[in-house]
């Protein structure tokens, strides 16, 4: 069975790292959005998040621009990047390499 790509970011950051946040750079449906990713849940930080969290922040059809992680807790006035502008492609490796 095929995991979801905001499903596996999140067992990420739940799992794996729940130190960091991840900082997905996203285009939904013609739109930018940034959603931050920290111990398991995601949240737009520039569209409202619905209240049930069965409604996905990071639908399939997004297009993944770019994704950075981050030490949590993420402060957006003094940002600590651990690693900045990863691909898809970048984090999929990272991802299997850990399990998720």
């Amino acid at each position: 069975m095929s995991h979801s790509i905001a499903h596996r970011l999140e067992q990420y950051t739940l799992k794996q790292r729940p130190p960091e946040v991840l900082l997905v750079n996203v285009e939904i449906e013609g739109k930018a959005d940034q959603i931050a990713i920290f111990k398991g849940f995601s949240s737009s930080l520039m569209s409202p998040t619905a209240f049930d969290p069965d409604v996905p922040v990071l639908p399939e059809n997004a297009t993944i621009l770019s994704l950075d992680r981050l030490v949590a807790p993420y402060n957006p006035q003094s940002p600590q990047y651990i690693q900045r502008g990863l691909t898809w492609e970048m984090m999929q490796k990272l991802l299997r390499a850990i399990g998720v």
